[in-house]
């Protein structure tokens, strides 16, 4: 007990003594030892590397997983080491979600049997997904986060360390500095003659005590600054080392990166190779190419518009390069006047028409009506 009482009083000295000498190297009234220019560079390099790598952490963590709930939770089960339990990805959902409507509303249709094949697509590409999440967080995620939970953390306990050892260093060398001075003033005082009319020179006898004090305090402090140099040095050498090692960190980052630019050229190759198989088996079964006709309603019997309709289909679209022309049905009896669409050659309207396109309304794909009706 009295050896730990000793040991924490001891404790306590060193910590308040540097925590005046930092203190006044903060206000100017202590002179610091100064690191030399490579050792800097070293300390700026590492201290870039470890920012960089924790910006590039979190952001790839939210590339593999958008959903910051996820992150909290795969988080937690990793800091209690249990294992993170599967979780559905997006994709997977999705083609659930699909393959379910498609039964509700009719496997046997091409809406369900497109909805079908689709999710079986979307089913892939979840695997594919979740592949990718898995081979990028071995081989690009864990390197990254073993680096800032174990090198660098040694790193910053080596770096701590030196800052303790240079502030017992410039405390010793701040003590000598002062036992100097006062040796150099107690020997100036006791090179003074003194009075032997007095019956007892006791100035002379305590000047003479205390420049030999200031001795002993002198060469105390010449001690105690040469082992407090020692180990300044012996620390700055592993702290350098640690420090020069951040290159193999790079070379080992370097490496994961392109494992996970491979996992993910391999991912996209994978999605898009589903995809493709996919547009494929749509096109084989004529699924692809959707009638864009326009819905119109029957006309009543006697309207001239049927006549023009069995001239023009409904799935035959005007290109782009075609004039449109209207033509509208003047039988009041439909309700609406409607018109019918069809290529002409410019200038060349329709029979039956009337009225300027201004004049015409669209309601629906190629249904037309007149403004007002």
């Amino acid at each position: 007990m009295d050896f730990n009482m000793k040991k924490l009083a001891s404790d306590a000295g060193i910590f308040f003594t540097r925590a005046v000498q930092f203190t006044e190297e903060k206000f100017g009234q202590a002179e610091k030892t100064e690191l030399d220019a490579h050792f800097e560079n070293l300390l700026a390099r590492a201290d870039s590397t470890k920012n960089w790598t924790e910006r590039i952490l979190r952001q790839t963590e939210v590339l593999l997983q958008p959903n910051p709930s996820a992150r909290v939770e795969e988080f937690l089960y990793e800091k209690l080491d249990r294992k993170v339990p599967s979780r559905v990805t997006n994709g997977e959902l999705l083609a659930q979600y699909m393959a379910e409507a498609a039964s509700e509303l009719g496997p046997s249709t091409p809406y369900g049997k497109t909805l079908i094949k689709v999710s079986e697509a979307e089913k892939r590409l979840g695997a594919a997904e979740r592949d990718f999440i898995h081979t990028a967080s071995l081989s690009f995620l864990t390197p990254l986060r073993n680096f800032l939970e174990g090198d660098w953390k040694t790193i910053s306990k080596e770096r701590r360390l030196l800052q303790n050892r240079r502030l017992d260093l410039d405390a010793c060398k701040a003590r000598l500095k002062k036992a100097k001075a006062a040796e150099a003033k107690a020997t100036c005082e006791g090179d003074t003659v003194p009075d032997f009319q007095e019956t007892r020179p006791r100035n002379y006898i305590l000047s003479a005590s205390a420049s030999a004090l200031w001795n002993d305090e002198v060469d105390k402090a010449e001690q105690e600054l040469r082992v407090a140099q020692t180990e300044f040095d012996r620390q700055a050498e592993v702290t350098r080392l640690l420090l020069e090692g951040i290159s193999s960190t790079h070379v080992n980052h370097l490496r994961c990166l392109h494992e996970f630019v491979k996992s993910q050229t391999t991912y996209y190759a994978q999605c898009y190779r589903h995809m493709l198989d996919l547009q494929k088996q749509l096109g084989r079964c004529g699924w692809t190419q959707v009638s864009e006709a326009p819905y119109l309603p029957d006309p009543l019997p006697g309207c001239h518009i049927s006549r023009h309709l069995r001239g023009h289909h409904r799935a035959c679209l005007p290109t782009p390069e075609q004039h449109l022309t209207y033509h509208h049905c003047g039988h009041h009896a439909c309700g609406t006047y409607w018109g019918c669409l069809g290529p002409s050659r410019r200038g060349s309207p329709l029979p039956g028409g009337g009225g300027s396109p201004s004049q015409w309304d669209s309601k629906g794909p190629g249904a037309l009506r007149l403004r007002g009706s």
